[in-house]
């Protein structure tokens, strides 16, 4: 299944621990997840989430530990609110055994760092798109920005196997690419794309189909943080001139 693909085994114990009774509907089941996965809320939501949904094929079940779920369920359910959505009663961390007993514990030893990244910090709000007040206060937050890019977005038909619901549907405007190299910013933006959901979603809601727009942000390792989004119009005369200055622009140190 999509969710645990490359989790360090390839046989599965059925019925599961939430009581699936086949590989089918486990695979159905799951599909629902990959959303939250996609937007990296917790490091160890992937075996979390496979320890229940996927067990190894072992004599016994071996559950998550109560404290695994806790950090997991901490950390994600607050980004699952901004779809509306609660942490679910079938996956209630009160029913799991405590530590010291045989089960599946966090990986990342209960850190909020997992190779030096902190994990995402929930906001409902991330992305909402802005309007750019003047060229000059744009051409400000050009300055403080690790990249510019200016894209367009299509959405694609849904896919239970799919992290992304948008594709890019040309080639970036690459205005500013900071630290990034050569095509790397292409490849950071597709993963972007599949990872913030959150993000994403807040910036096509008034384009569900998807659109034109302008998005700046920070580089931190391997990720892009999307901290200003603006839809691309043309007759937003403070964002054109902008855009048409910034190449000629030298920023203030």
């Amino acid at each position: 299944m999509a969710l645990c693909q490359n989790i360090g085994y390839d046989t599965m114990r059925m019925p599961n621990l939430l009581g699936h009774e086949s590989p089918a509907e486990a695979v159905q089941q799951s599909a629902s997840w990959l959303p939250l996965l996609a937007r990296e809320c917790h490091p160890d939501a992937r075996i979390f989430l496979c320890s229940l949904f996927a067990p190894l094929c072992l004599d016994r079940f071996i559950s998550p530990c109560r404290s695994l779920c806790e950090s997991v369920r901490d950390s994600c359910a607050p980004i699952m609110s901004c779809y509306g959505y609660p942490w679910p009663d079938i996956l209630h961390c009160d029913q799991y055994p405590a530590d010291h007993l045989m089960c599946i514990s966090s990986i990342t030893n209960g850190s909020a760092h997992t190779g030096g990244r902190r994990v995402p910090q929930a906001s409902c709000r991330d992305c909402e798109l802005e309007e750019a007040a003047s060229s000059k206060d744009t051409l400000e937050t050009f300055c403080r920005s690790d990249f510019v890019v200016k894209l367009r977005l299509i959405r694609l038909k849904f896919s239970p196997v799919s992290l992304s619901q948008f594709s890019l549907a040309a080639k970036l405007d690459v205005l500013k690419h900071g630290p990034l190299i050569g095509g790397q910013i292409c490849s950071r933006v597709q993963l972007w794309l599949e990872r913030d959901a959150t993000c994403v979603r807040n910036m096509t809601r008034r384009s569900p189909r998807g659109g034109a727009f302008l998005v700046t942000g920070t580089v931190q390792g391997e990720r892009l943080v999307v901290t200003k989004a603006y839809a691309w119009q043309r007759r937003d005369k403070n964002m054109v001139a902008a855009a048409r200055k910034w190449k000629h622009h030298r920023c203030r140190s």
